[in-house]
């Protein structure tokens, strides 16, 4: 099954606190939701831009999309 990795930026002297933070409601989604897969993290790109991102199952991809609104997505390996 291929697996879609869904991300959102964070830009300003706040992103990296930001994305870490976002990381948390991305969790309680997932347990929410009761998704098949808890993959998720976030990345400092740089002191002004930092990244939240989960990872879903392509099947699942269009529901998490809407309910979401993530900025981006890119196929995870």
């Amino acid at each position: 099954m291929k697996k879609i990795k869904l991300i959102w930026d964070f830009r300003g002297p706040a992103a990296p606190k930001t994305a870490e933070h976002h990381e948390i409601h991305l969790k309680e989604y997932i347990t929410i939701e009761k998704l098949p897969i808890n993959i998720t993290g976030f990345e400092v790109i740089s002191d002004m831009h930092a990244i939240a991102w989960m990872v879903v199952n392509d099947n699942y991809m269009i529901q998490v999309r809407d309910a979401l609104k993530p900025h981006r997505g890119e196929i995870y390996e």
